[in-house]
């Protein structure tokens, strides 16, 4: 697998870094966008790569504005609306690179709130839509007061930070040998802002009420342990679009499905269904 790094110039101004993973010995059958999480960025995503290489296609991941090697607060979404628009102008970008080829989408937690955002309200040019365990909803409901009151403050000081809670436990289970860890990692964090928060909150909602437009097969990917984001959003985003959602509940799966002891067949069962969309 060959690799390179650019920039991807955003929606405001803002030089987004991008890797790109190519197989070596032959031209790429398809192209697949990936949009990483909360805290995290495109290179824990190396090993699904060489997998999604393997099998013949080019992988191109940005890190989101905020995290990894792009700049911003960490934690920080400009909006929510930049960061689809930043995604439609990687898939804009890949097509110029991999002309007459299809375009992939592939979101995991935040990242598949912004990944199915994109696509509804967008309507890029992809041939099919990917989300493992997307931030529909959480797992757990913050406290009413708790989340009324940062909702409000949200508008006064949008760039406050608050921590994640998230504990590196909650993200997959031991064991896989391949598996990305954030511990030692000083790329990732555990920081969000109130107005990333609300953004992604409210674009989770908004997914749910209209994803009966979605224009796109999806493979949608869920563990039932999950702690972290809400396995029965997920479930019902299934039952809402049914015959157009292939829908694979990972029994005792963690968040990281990728990461997580079934990662190696979890990531077979993306590449299957991608090369089944050809």
């Amino acid at each position: 697998m060959e690799r390179l790094e650019w920039q991807l110039a955003g929606v405001q101004e803002t030089n987004l870094f991008v890797r790109e993973w190519m197989p070596e010995e032959e031209k790429a059958k398809a192209v697949v966008c990936l949009v990483h999480g909360m805290g995290e960025h495109g290179d824990r995503y190396s090993h699904v790569a060489t997998h999604l290489t393997a099998a013949g296609f080019a992988v191109i991941a940005l890190d989101q504005h905020g995290h990894g090697r792009s700049p911003g607060k960490r934690g920080h979404l400009l909006s929510l609306s930049a960061a689809i628009n930043d995604v439609a102008l990687l898939i804009e970008e890949s097509r110029r690179k991999y002309a007459g080829i299809p375009i992939f989408l592939y979101g995991h937690s935040m990242g598949g709130n912004v990944a199915i955002n994109c696509a509804l309200r967008l309507k890029p040019p992809i041939a099919g839509l990917v989300l493992t365990s997307p931030w529909l909803r959480l797992a757990f409901k913050p406290h009413p007061a708790v989340e009324w009151f940062g909702r409000r403050l949200a508008g006064i000081v949008p760039t406050l930070q608050q921590s994640t809670g998230l504990l590196p436990g909650d993200l997959f289970r031991p064991g896989y040998f391949e598996a990305a860890p954030i511990v030692g990692d000083p790329l990732c964090h555990t920081r969000i802002t109130l107005h990333t928060f609300s953004e992604i909150s409210n674009g989770g909602e908004w997914a749910l009420a209209h994803a009966d437009t979605l224009h796109v097969p999806m493979l949608l990917m869920h563990g039932s342990a999950d702690r972290i984001t809400s396995f029965e959003a997920s479930a019902r985003l299934a039952e809402m679009l049914g015959k157009k959602c292939d829908w694979i509940c990972r029994e005792g799966g963690m968040h990281e499905l990728h990461n997580d002891l079934e990662a190696e067949q979890s990531i077979k069962e993306i590449i299957i269904w991608l090369e089944r969309q050809l």
